[in-house]
This record gives C-alpha cells, sequence and structure tokens, in this order.
C-alpha cells in the first residue's frame, strides 16, 4: 500500500513556534516540507536562522506570495496575529489551514476586536474555524474544516484541567483562580529587553496582569463547557526556563463533590487518549516529564480550604501549547494515527 505523503508549508518560519513545527514535520511519515515562508527575513536560507535543523539549511526563506500552492495540501500558519488572517485568507480552497495564531480561536468578533485592538476582517471565517483542542474537537476535525485554530499554549495547559471538571458540573465555574508560569520561549523570539539574559535569569515575574489575551479564550471555552457565560482570574508568569509550562488552578467544588469525584472525572475523560494522563495520586507533575513531548500531565489535590481543591497540569509550551498539537490535529483532519509523528519519549535531564 502506498502511504500518503502530503506536502507542506510553514508560514511564518523565522520564529519558535515555526522552527519546532518543521522539526516535527520532519519526523512525521506523511508529511514532506515543501516550502518555508519569513517575509522579514525573505531572500536568506533557513539555515541562517537555525542551523540545528540542518536537513533544511538549503531551504530559501520565502515572501508568502511567492509560493507554488499548486501542490501544497496544508499551510502551518505560525504568524502574529493580524499577519495571519490577513494571509490565510488568501489562500487556495484546496489547501488546509493549521492557523496557531489568535487570529481564528475567538469565536466572537467583537471579542476578537476588544482583546487585540483590531477589527476581524474575515469574521465569516474566524466564526467556521474549529477551535483545534484535539482531545475535545474531534468529530469536528474530522469534517477536515478549511481551517484549524489551535488554542494558545496557556489555553491548552488550563482547558484540559478544567474542562473535564466543568463538563461534569462538579465545579464552580465562576470561581476559578488560574496561576500559569511559562519557559521564556513562549514570549517568541521578537528582541525584548525583558526577555534578555540579564533581565530574566535568576528572577521570574507575572505580566499582562488582570488583561491577557489567553484570558478572553478560556473563557470562551469554559462558558460553552458550562453553558453560561465565565470570567476567570488568570495572572501568567515568565520564569527563567527555556520551555515548559505549569498552570496551577483553584476551584471550588460543587456541594457533595470530593477530591475522588474529580480525579474520576479526569480518569474518565482521559482513559483513551494518547497525550494526556493523570499523575498517580500524591505524585506533583514537574515541567521535565513532558519536556519535548506533545503529553500533558494533570493533577489534583485537595486544598486545605475545606469545599476547595487545586489541579495542576504541566505541557511543553512549544509542543502540546503550539507545534504538536498543531500536527496532532493534523493528523485527525488527514485521518492519519493522532501520534503520527509525535511519539518522542520525553527528554531528560
Amino acid at each position: 500500500m502506498t502511504k500518503n505523503i502530503y506536502n507542506a508549508v510553514v508560514l511564518g518560519a523565522s520564529g519558535y513556534t515555526g522552527a519546532e513545527t518543521i522539526r516535527l514535520i520532519d519526523g512525521h511519515p506523511n508529511l514532506r516540507l515543501h516550502s518555508l515562508t519569513a517575509n522579514q527575513q525573505a531572500g536568506k536560507s533557513f539555515g541562517e536562522l537555525y542551523a540545528h535543523l540542518h536537513k533544511y539549511a538549503d531551504f530559501p526563506l520565502l515572501k508568502a506570495e511567492d509560493v507554488k500552492w499548486d501542490d501544497v495540501d496544508v499551510a502551518f500558519g505560525c504568524l502574529p496575529h493580524g499577519a495571519s488572517e490577513e494571509l490565510l485568507s488568501e489562500l487556495p480552497a484546496h489547501v488546509k489551514v493549521i492557523d496557531l495564531s489568535a487570529d481564528f480561536r475567538l469565536r466572537s468578533p467583537e471579542t476578537y476586536a476588544k482583546t487585540y485592538g483590531r477589527e476581524h476582517l474575515h469574521k465569516e471565517k474566524t466564526i467556521n474555524a474549529v477551535y483545534g483542542l484535539t482531545e475535545f474537537a474531534r468529530d469536528e476535525l474530522k469534517k477536515a474544516p478549511p481551517i484549524v485554530a489551535c488554542p494558545g499554549c496557556y489555553p491548552t495547559a488550563t482547558l484540559l484541567a478544567l474542562k473535564p471538571l466543568v463538563l461534569q458540573n462538579l465545579i464552580h465555574a465562576d470561581d476559578l483562580i488560574i496561576d500559569a508560569k511559562s519557559g521564556v520561549s513562549g514570549a517568541g523570539r521578537s528582541l525584548k529587553q525583558s526577555n534578555l539574559f540579564c533581565e530574566i535569569a535568576e528572577s521570574m515575574y507575572a505580566y499582562g496582569v488582570g488583561k491577557h489575551r489567553h484570558a478572553p479564550e478560556i473563557e470562551q471555552e469554559l462558558g460553552i463547557a458550562a453553558g453560561k457565560e465565565v470570567i476567570v482570574n488568570f495572572t501568567p508568569h515568565l520564569i527563567p526556563m527555556t520551555r515548559g509550562e505549569l498552570v496551577t488552578t483553584y476551584v471550588k467544588m460543587k456541594d457533595g463533590v470530593s477530591i475522588n469525584d474529580l480525579r474520576q472525572a479526569f480518569e474518565t475523560q482521559f482513559k483513551d487518549e494518547l497525550f494526556v494522563r493523570l499523575a498517580k495520586a500524591g505524585a506533583s507533575p514537574d515541567t521535565r516529564w513532558v519536556k519535548g513531548t506533545n503529553n500533558c500531565v494533570i493533577q489534583v489535590f485537595e486544598d486545605r480550604i475545606p469545599g476547595r481543591a487545586i489541579v495542576i497540569s504541566v505541557i511543553d509550551n512549544l509542543i502540546k501549547g503550539s507545534g504538536g498539537q498543531a500536527v496532532q490535529n493534523f493528523n485527525v483532519v488527514f485521518g492519519l494515527p493522532e501520534d503520527a509523528g509525535l511519539t518522542a519519549a520525553p527528554l531528560f535531564p
């Protein structure tokens, strides 16, 4: 039997998300890298930006308009918000889009405009896009939608830890405190003073306090699960490591609900999942458990405050929170084994 090979373009290959997506494509049995774009770096070779992916060192970095789209099957959009919607909306209809930006995640164009400070130019596309939190979106993904909007890294770790509990009506969705911490790669590769080694090493800080752009995304998906409007208290932090993300959420359980009920909810929800698992009781998840993988590990503890619980989840922000989830979504859309190209074990130390 002939193996189907799909040609992929990575749009925005110069950033960390783009480079990680290329690395995962390289290890995928059904994907072949067709072209790379990086408008501001156009004319350079990929190897000038990322020497570690030497197999693709001679690939030219193109402007998007110079890509030959006729034999392209899928585009992985690794562009900033704004740039993504303008470009991806113009691609030929036969090209499936797996978008890693924020441009198609928010189902309400009004919420997008408020959150990102600009009107959405293609409202019909964002309304019809599939929000690609794979574990909860398979039925929609199997219909091969034209655009899959991959969740942000913080929403991925948060929603995997909370959505099962909200769906089963075990916690109060209107009483959620989310304390999130990410490695510095989550802030992107652009030059920022706050991301310099001397600024971030041996230090950590909260950012986007009370206004981070991922909060509306989390609220949107939890609101759908709860069947009502949800507002969360969400604070992200940058910590002095390259990759990894740990989200701690403080929840109030419904009357009569126990920690064992929460554990059972996770076990029921994720028992057949390839990439999400509940840690053994009492074990506190460590980002090293998932480094370099598409995995998510979740744990739940009883709080010392009666009726409350603490839920912890860990992911690799560049893989499950970005390129890996994009490839996982690609696999479902194209009818491939969901773990194709994503079977690597965690890196340690």
